[in-house]
């Protein structure tokens, strides 16, 4: 590749192909990009569903800015009989690739690991789908929020006395992403002991069915079936949020012994720690209704900034609940520069979340933000599928790829045409 955006970090000289769309399969193609893998990502040529979602700035999807960066962004018709043949000559070159496409689709256009893995035997591929490549559900269509509420998470979210609720991000989808991407890592270094691929049959509504963890034994032993508990979470006393005199909310987690103490201590209620209703985790957490309205009388006499002052001075973990507004205010964030300003071809610059994990040694780097649809292509098929300029061109002018070639416009926007066509 011309631009050398990719020589650092753990994952540096795997080649990734990402044929995922929306986010669980982006996401996990992010992960991997940010820890130095070259990832080169296939959009039709409309572009990923994604761009349509979260807000706009300069006509550009914000969105798509932070979730396809560090990618190499390409438009291949998966379709049609060429694509299939260009995304055959990538493959050949790539160590993973990740799809998120119904069960069965990738084989009707001869693109499924069987397929694939002939072309590629060390091939790894992080197979993401809503039920599974196998099982009864396995061709239904299913989105994170239709995994979420089959795992039973959905169940569990909320206010008991209104239906069920999300988070208002694609929770199930990043929890999916990361668990392939982990199995794609975990894959890799199996193929360093085997020289053999594997594919990775990673569900939507199972990523988040293991996060019920607590909830399974409870009802196979007991039969408890676990239900919406609003701020507080089951079993961990005090664990909730309670209101300030400012008429705002804290947080506070106090369910260990010591930090219980700690807390009775500083609302000036020292013997809290040693009534026999509230002397240890079990006992809090059968009081739970009691324990909470004495903790919300307290909380209600005080000011959030002077609650918070008190809690962090007696090492009682509690925060006020932060809007993003609070996090670009925050010095921690800050510190840790977990707002990173990356350069945009078409914004300038474009603020996101940084990398995590933090690795000592080897640590991810965001280099560019996500791109234009096919700006790419040109580059990939030349270098990776080793096609001419006259076979770009041609495919391009049938419609098969497409190419952005120009640069992003003074006013920040972008002119989209295929290559050839001009």
């Amino acid at each position: 590749m011309a631009e050398d955006i990719f020589a650092n970090g753990p994952l540096s000289g795997y080649r990734v192909l990402e044929m995922g769309s929306t986010v669980a399969g982006p996401f996990c193609g992010r992960l991997l990009a940010d820890f130095g893998a070259e990832v080169i990502k296939v959009e039709p040529a409309e572009g990923d569903a994604v761009r349509t979602m979260g807000k706009r700035f300069h006509g550009k999807s914000l969105y798509a800015a932070s979730i396809f960066r560090n990618k190499s962004l390409i438009s291949v018709d998966l379709r049609s009989k060429e694509g299939q043949e260009i995304i055959k000559k990538i493959v050949a070159k790539c160590d993973v690739v990740v799809e998120n496409f119904r069960p069965g689709s990738l084989e009707k256009w001869g693109l499924g690991y069987a397929d694939l893995s002939r072309v590629n035997p060390g091939l790894v591929m992080v197979r993401i789908s809503g039920f599974g490549q196998t099982g009864p559900y396995s061709i239904r269509a299913g989105y994170g929020v239709i995994g979420e509420a089959v795992s039973g998470i959905r169940h569990i979210t909320g206010d008991l006395d209104r239906p069920p609720a999300r988070v208002a991000v694609s929770i199930t989808d990043y929890i999916t992403g990361l668990y392939g991407a982990f199995g794609a890592v975990m894959a890799l270094l199996a193929r360093g002991k085997t020289s053999r691929g594997q594919y990775i049959d990673t569900a939507l509504y199972e990523c988040a069915f293991s996060f019920m963890e607590p909830h399974i034994p409870a009802y196979e032993k007991l039969g408890h079936v676990a239900n919406r508990a609003g701020s507080r979470l089951p079993d961990s006393t005090p664990n909730n949020l309670y209101p300030t005199k400012d008429r705002q909310f804290i947080h506070i987690t106090a369910m260990g012994d010591a930090v219980f103490k700690r807390l009775a201590i500083a609302m000036g209620q020292p013997e809290l720690a040693s009534d026999e209703r509230f002397n240890n985790g079990v006992a809090r957490s059968g009081h739970h209704e009691e324990l909470d309205d004495i903790i919300a009388r307290w909380t209600s006499s005080r000011d959030l900034a002077e609650l918070e002052e008190i809690l962090e001075a007696a090492t009682v973990p509690a925060t006020r609940i932060y809007t993003m507004a609070d996090i670009f205010r925050d010095p921690h964030f800050r510190a840790r520069e977990m707002l990173a300003q990356v350069p945009d071809e078409e914004l300038g610059s474009v603020t996101v979340a940084n990398v995590v994990p933090r690795l000592s040694e080897t640590p991810g780097r965001i280099r560019r933000s996500g791109g234009r649809i096919g700006q790419d292509t040109r580059q990939v098929l030349t270098d990776v599928a080793g096609l001419s300029a006259q076979d770009i061109g041609r495919l391009a002018t049938a419609g098969v790829v497409c190419c952005d070639d120009h640069p992003a416009s003074e006013e920040g926007l972008v002119v989209d045409e295929r290559a050839g066509a001009a």
